[in-house]
């Protein structure tokens, strides 16, 4: 099965990407995830690696099933979450892994919510970094938010997936 040999590959080449970055002090930032109804949803964790950007999320309250997952260009998050801007685009590029001029540097597989509606989830973003001189930081002028979206992304539509509404919202802090 060369797609299992494949997996295991990109995870220890990834794992020993991540190792090397634990060589020096990693440049870490969070997120606390807030519904529009003022709800705690949980806390986000960034790591910068070798790779990208580690996410970890430990969400909570989120209703069951696939929910869009993106950085948003402006670091506000007053409800309904339009403060956040479009997402996070740098490049200029269309939005959706799908797109032939794709995708957006803040695009991110769905997350996928439990009947409970509580997920910790991992995600690696080799598009973003942490670091502030770079063309695609997460702390550029007027900083990221990162936000979940009521419905799933279709890795396709412009300019945002037909994601649905903004139901949750963090601010990238360090």
């Amino acid at each position: 099965m060369p797609h299992i040999r494949i997996a295991v590959a990109l995870v220890g080449a990834l794992s020993a990407g991540f190792a090397m970055a634990q060589s020096e002090p990693a440049a870490v930032a969070t997120a606390t995830m807030t519904g529009a109804d003022g709800a705690a949803h949980g806390t986000v964790t960034f790591t910068e690696t070798n790779s990208g950007v580690l996410i970890k999320a430990e969400l909570t309250g989120l209703p069951p099933g696939p929910h869009a997952f993106h950085f948003h260009a402006v670091g506000q998050c007053e409800a309904p979450f339009e403060s956040a801007g479009d997402h996070y685009n740098p490049t200029n590029v269309d939005h959706g892994f799908l797109a032939e001029n794709g995708p957006h540097v803040g695009d991110m597989p769905n997350i996928h919510a439990p009947d409970s509606g509580d997920i910790t989830v991992e995600v690696l973003n080799a598009f973003v970094s942490l670091a502030p001189d770079s063309g695609n930081s997460l702390f550029d002028d007027d900083g990221t938010a990162l936000l979940i979206h009521a419905d799933p992304d279709d890795y396709a539509g412009q300019p945002a997936g037909h994601a649905g509404d903004r139901i949750a919202c963090g601010v990238v802090e360090r």
